[in-house]
């Protein structure tokens, strides 16, 4: 591994020995065998779970035209899968399941599904806050859709385990949830409760 490389201004060597000094801080010693190779691993895997900071790793969101297949479709669509972040509090992960809904636009465009997954994994891949994650996943969705004629609403819920909270301070168990909506999610009650409706049963099973 080149302990020279420079990125954002702080080479390699840098940051490995400023783990070290961490290892001195809390009693370690950095020169002992089980920990000789760990600052590496430790820079190895920042550049992994810290990669929503590069602007080269963000996803390509595939869009279509909706009623190009010749079905026109305006009706719920629902996607749900896991997350994994890390709070900017106190650089510990938070993790847990999402599910995500909107309504596309009869004359706009559909998104790719899969990419759902893409875009939370990449807006998740920073330090973070659980209420920001859940905001930032759905404006860049939304961006992708385009102005001209943009969904008829989003929504995201996004349920999770914060280690801050279970391994320190508090130390208790439970799940945050935050919620973010638009457009009909937000105006319509009923609209807004089938959608949450979905999510409770999904929680349950």
């Amino acid at each position: 591994m080149n302990n020279e490389l420079i990125q954002n201004g702080i080479s390699r060597k840098e940051v490995e020995d400023s783990i070290k000094t961490i290892f001195k801080y809390i009693g370690e010693d950095p020169d002992r065998l089980g920990l000789q190779g760990t600052p590496d691993r430790i820079v190895r895997m920042f550049d992994e779970i810290f990669r929503g900071y590069k602007e080269d790793e963000k996803p390509k969101i595939t869009v279509f035209q909706n009623g190009d297949d010749g079905l026109v479709y305006d009706g719920m669509i629902v996607d749900s899968g896991s997350f994994y972040s890390c709070c900017e509090h106190h650089m510990m992960p938070f993790f847990g399941t999402y599910w995500f809904a909107y309504l596309p636009n009869p004359k706009g465009k559909i998104l790719g599904i899969s990419k759902v997954g893409r875009v939370i994994d990449y807006c998740a891949a920073k330090l973070q806050v659980q209420e920001r994650l859940t905001r930032d996943v759905v404006q860049m969705l939304t961006e992708a859709l385009g102005d001209e004629h943009p969904p008829l609403g989003m929504a995201l819920v996004m349920k999770g385990t914060h280690l801050c909270k279970t391994m320190r301070g508090a130390r208790k168990e439970g799940m945050m949830t935050s919620s973010y909506l638009t457009g009909r999610f937000k105006s319509s009650a009923a609209l807004r409760s089938e959608f949450l409706k979905m999510v409770d049963n999904k929680v349950r099973m």
